[in-house]
């Protein structure tokens, strides 16, 4: 993505491999199921374990897969929808116990929603300039402006300031994987190590986003 649009317009071949990829992808999804869904071993290791309850999850701030998988249907698509949202029809799966289990079950069920978010984007895709021509440099004028989007993790923000010139007074990204981190020190206390290692796995950090 690039302001005022993106890089390349899409052809007809991305079309078409994209929706072969989605028949391929619909099959994976059974694959998976079988393969790690219905996996004793899996389910003993991930179900009870590192429980989040939705209201640890709202004192820390933690959005995404990991807010849903405790049972709080929450996303910014449907909350605050933006850009074509509000005209697809797709579901917010929710988890009901918190766990290492629910929180790899929703992310599963994401897969799903997003193939069914792909096709009808790709039935709807418009005609015409797909870049706004818009100068090199923006005067940015002295005002706050904040805006979020339902990311991979979770709600990303950015929230600048200008200063009458193209350059921010300030400029700050709230990631998700920080929040998400966070809520670990009060979670795992008392927790076996390998019990752990399943929790970071289940929250599907980012450590490069949280390390900048």
């Amino acid at each position: 993505f690039r302001v005022g649009g993106v890089y390349r317009d899409v052809d007809d071949k991305f079309v078409e491999n994209s929706r072969e990829f989605i028949k391929r992808m619909r099959k994976r999804l059974d694959i998976y199921h079988k393969l790690v869904t219905d996996n004793i071993i899996f389910r003993k290791r991930s179900e009870g374990i590192g429980v989040i309850s939705a209201e640890m999850a709202r004192r820390y701030g933690v959005t995404g897969a990991n807010l849903r998988g405790s049972g709080v249907a929450y996303d910014i698509r449907k909350m605050e929808p933006y850009s074509i949202y509000p005209e697809l029809d797709f579901e917010i799966p929710v988890g009901s116990r918190g766990d290492c289990f629910d929180r790899y079950a929703v992310r599963l069920k994401e897969i799903e929603q997003s193939l069914c978010i792909i096709e009808q984007t790709l039935d709807r895709l418009p005609e015409g300039e797909f870049r706004a021509k818009i100068p090199k440099k923006i005067k940015l004028p002295p005002r706050a402006a904040s805006f979020a989007v339902e990311a991979a993790r979770g709600e990303l923000v950015y929230y600048m300031v200008g200063q009458d010139s193209d350059v921010p007074y300030r400029l700050k990204v709230r990631v998700p994987s920080y929040a998400n981190l966070s809520l670990i020190a009060e979670l795992c206390q008392g927790m076996l190590i390998a019990d752990l290692v399943s929790v970071m796995g289940s929250l599907d950090l980012v450590i490069p986003e949280i390390d900048r």
